[in-house]
């Protein structure tokens, strides 16, 4: 087995992770503050305190980070539902919902910046970026869908994924307006409102 080669003392893999997460961070800053239309990758660059040789190494370019930053909030989103529905430890649907949108818009919607990066900035860039991001709908659909049907007993039919689709457009609606509203309603009030749409939506 070859030894990984290190610099400095640290291996080249930890440097290379280390200057994408400053990049990452650098396009959630830029992106949510200045807009993805108005940044560069010079500002970007600035902004992570690295070189455009550094980031030509970890990107394309910047499309390719800011589809790797909606990624990165979209499976944190995920992750962060996911492990609410399996420690809610109860199978009932108002409990689920509750413990799935609580997980939801603390991961994305009391952080303006993912919002703005989720719900704006990632709209109408291009052909493929607008692709990206409706097949990224496309997968909280089916994760709804496998969600209702594994831990609420819900068949996986096309019914389902009709109000599984339903239910994505109004959870990014709200989650968004709420995200920018300068006078936000108590974030547990949106969560139970949000738990009434899921829940009303599985009992259709």
């Amino acid at each position: 087995m070859t030894a990984e080669r290190t610099y400095a003392g640290r291996p080249v893999s930890d440097r290379a992770a280390e200057r994408r997460r400053r990049f990452l961070d650098a396009a959630l800053a830029e992106f949510s503050s200045t807009g993805y239309a108005k940044s560069s990758v010079t500002s970007i660059c600035r902004t992570a305190g690295l070189s455009r040789r550094q980031f030509y190494e970890l990107f394309s370019d910047r499309e390719d980070l800011l589809v790797a930053l909606y990624d990165e909030i979209q499976h944190a989103a995920r992750d962060a539902v996911v492990d609410a529905l399996t420690t809610a430890g109860t199978r009932d649907r108002r409990e689920l919902a509750t413990a799935a949108m609580r997980a939801y818009m603390e991961s994305v919607g009391t952080d303006p910046r993912r919002a703005e990066v989720s719900f704006v900035q990632i709209v109408g860039v291009s052909p493929r970026v607008e692709q990206h991001r409706l097949d990224g709908r496309e997968e909280w659909v089916e994760f709804f869908v496998a969600a209702m049907a594994d831990f609420a007993g819900l068949p996986r039919d096309d019914r389902r994924r009709h109000l599984a689709i339903a239910f994505v457009g109004a959870l990014t609606s709200l989650v968004h307006r709420w995200s920018v509203s300068t006078d936000p309603t108590p974030i547990a009030e949106v969560v139970a409102l949000l738990s009434d749409i899921l829940v009303s939506f599985a009992d259709l």
